[in-house]
């Protein structure tokens, strides 16, 4: 679908008249130094998730309204607002979730959140500390959408959530979906962590150049029916959506295993990580 313009957009509706974009929805701009400053308190608590919506917010795509329009509007789309309309529902219920059978994505995903301490109803309340005002439209819809498999991205791609991981996450994602609010807070968090741990022999920058290329090569996780995938077997899963193992991220946290450095933990390099941080 090619670009339009912004009163375009205006006029444009899904089958159930939703429209695509609110007329009352401010225009996004462009604030690279607020994105900065975000990013800068980002660095100083890697959980605060605020300060990633915000750095998006100051970062917009100029991609963003067609590629929500080539989604929002096809069959696929429509298919995917009608049988999962709230992700966080859905992802939430990890009683349903773990009558799937055993090493499906859906056991995987529960293991994951359980063991963080995380759910899908705790991301939108931290997207709800940023106070970006709402709409009824197909933008919501698309972000809600983004926002609500972030963590299905960790448990699909073996990225963790220490700091390297988290950074690769978002590359992965930027290979996706491209924003300049994933390349700033992955590769200069990549950059940081190269820079913090002084003299450490891991391919950092490479793991992070991997992230990316893996992201390009998978085909759009938002575009993906979640209940269904998080039915089927997680390396089912992984090799019909083209996710590699992340091979140099396992090997920066081997040589920091050796190196005495904990990657959860990048400041205190006095003790080696547990070897359950290697695990898959």
């Amino acid at each position: 679908m090619t670009s339009k313009t912004r009163e375009e957009y205006m006029q444009m509706f899904a089958a159930d008249g939703t429209v695509l974009l609110h007329p009352e929805r401010p225009q996004a701009k462009y604030r690279p130094l607020r994105a900065v400053r975000n990013f800068q308190t980002l660095m100083k608590d890697k959980e605060d998730t605020a300060a990633v919506f915000r750095i998006f917010e100051s970062l917009p795509s100029k991609d963003f309204l067609p590629r929500i329009a080539d989604l929002a509007l096809s069959e696929q789309g429509e298919e995917l607002r009608r049988t999962e309309a709230w992700l966080p529902e859905i992802l939430d219920d990890h009683a349903t979730l773990r009558r799937t059978p055993k090493g499906s994505l859906a056991h995987a995903y529960c293991d994951f959140m359980e063991a963080e301490g995380l759910s899908a109803a705790g991301l939108v309340a931290e997207s709800d500390r940023a106070a970006r005002p709402r709409f009824p439209d197909l933008v919501e819809w698309y972000i809600n959408r983004s926002r609500d498999t972030h963590d299905m991205f960790h448990v699909l791609t073996g990225y963790g959530r220490d700091a390297l991981g988290e950074a690769s996450v978002l590359l992965f994602t930027h290979g996706q979906q491209p924003s300049q609010g994933h390349l700033l807070i992955g590769y200069a968090g990549a950059a940081n962590i190269k820079k913090t741990v002084k003299g450490t022999k891991a391919p950092v920058i490479g793991a992070a150049r991997e992230a990316h290329r893996i992201g390009k090569g998978a085909p759009p996780l938002i575009a993906q029916p979640i209940r269904l995938l998080l039915e089927r077997p997680l390396e089912n899963v992984r090799a019909s959506l083209r996710i590699p193992s992340p091979a140099l991220y396992r090997e920066c946290h081997r040589i920091w295993q050796a190196e005495g450095v904990d990657p959860y933990n990048l400041l205190a390099s006095t003790k080696p990580a547990e070897p359950e941080l290697l695990a898959a």
